[in-house]
């Protein structure tokens, strides 16, 4: 008899290195499986699915953006899983909550209605930043809590680690199934529930009981030389993000520059340059790298404050940064 969507959920904190992960893992997809990847952010504008986005067939993603995917009970969460699972009819679920969400609320909600008999919620996977953890960063109490059923820890940014480093995270962490990854290079044969060989009752998708209404929906340009821009504060946090008509281009140089003189905790981004399309994906001031990306849709950017900061000074100065 067919059994319920397999259901991996990857947690850890802001700049561990989770989406990163989830790329890696989406390159090795079996082809004969079809994926569904489900994207919590903390912003309002939504970047994940923008750096995920791939040309592999059998691979379709969603997004819940604008805070905790936690709140499970909450209309637009189970619209937007619910829309995806109905769109995908997927073989497999992943599912990236954002790092100032609360990951083992969500393990444990996802297994009650109405997803009881929907998704086979595998144990979880937390992804750790192994240099931040040694040089004594703390870890947020929602994460602590992830990890206590952590299925596995990926301790991840460990290349520059040696033997007693590595040792000493070991024994803080000797309850939990470690392995030590670069750029989330994690097998996914190490993926916990990955091998359980249970077949998917794909019908099931159709007899989820969800509530009315449109969900989100997104915002449209009416001049393509303005950008949407969006921002919310919580206690987590503040954070403001742009979308870009694909039709403006950037200087990556003066991106830079700018993200240089402001003191953000997070920046995300997939970028229309004049030399292409590119994103980028760092944490706390760390430098940036640009990697080629294959979005075209449009350029984002989103950045994460402590605090709330000056929404029309920062929209003028990227505004700058166009060629």
């Amino acid at each position: 008899m067919l059994q319920n969507i397999p259901t991996h959920v990857i947690g850890g904190p802001l700049g561990a290195g989770k989406t990163s992960l989830i790329k890696r893992l989406l390159a090795q997809k079996p082809a004969h499986e079809r994926w569904a990847i489900l994207i919590n952010e903390f912003g309002q504008i939504g970047l994940d699915a923008a750096l995920l986005t791939t040309d592999a067939d059998g691979i379709a993603l969603g997004e819940v953006a604008g805070g905790c995917l936690c709140c499970v009970n909450g209309v637009p969460f189970q619209i937007g899983l619910g829309r995806l699972l109905r769109k995908a009819r997927p073989d497999r679920l992943f599912i990236e909550p954002s790092g100032l969400g609360h990951p083992a609320q969500l393990m444990t909600q996802l297994r009650e209605a109405p997803w009881r008999g929907v998704l086979d919620v595998q144990p979880g996977v937390v992804v750790l930043d192994a240099q931040a953890m040694l040089a004594g960063q703390p870890l947020p109490s929602t994460q602590q809590q992830a990890l206590a059923d952590a299925g596995l820890v990926v301790m991840n940014k460990s290349e520059q680690l040696d033997d007693v480093s590595r040792q000493a995270l070991t024994e803080q962490l000797l309850s939990h199934a470690l392995i030590w990854t670069r750029h989330g290079e994690l097998p996914l044969s190490r993926v916990p529930g990955f091998a359980s060989g249970t077949a998917v009752d794909k019908q099931a998708v159709d007899k989820l009981m969800l509530p009315n209404g449109v969900g989100h929906l997104p915002a449209l340009w009416t001049d393509p030389k303005v950008p949407i821009c969006l921002s919310q504060v919580n206690a987590e946090g503040w954070s403001i993000g742009w979308r870009w008509h694909p039709s403006q281009r950037f200087d990556l140089q003066r991106i830079l520059r700018w993200l240089e003189s402001l003191d953000w905790r997070r920046a995300k981004m997939v970028i229309h340059s004049e030399g292409g399309w590119y994103s980028g994906n760092v944490v706390d001031g760390a430098p940036l790298a640009w990697q080629i990306s294959e979005w075209r849709q449009d350029s984002r950017l989103e950045l994460i404050f402590s605090t709330a900061q000056d929404v029309d000074k920062l929209q003028a100065q990227m505004a700058e940064c166009l060629a």
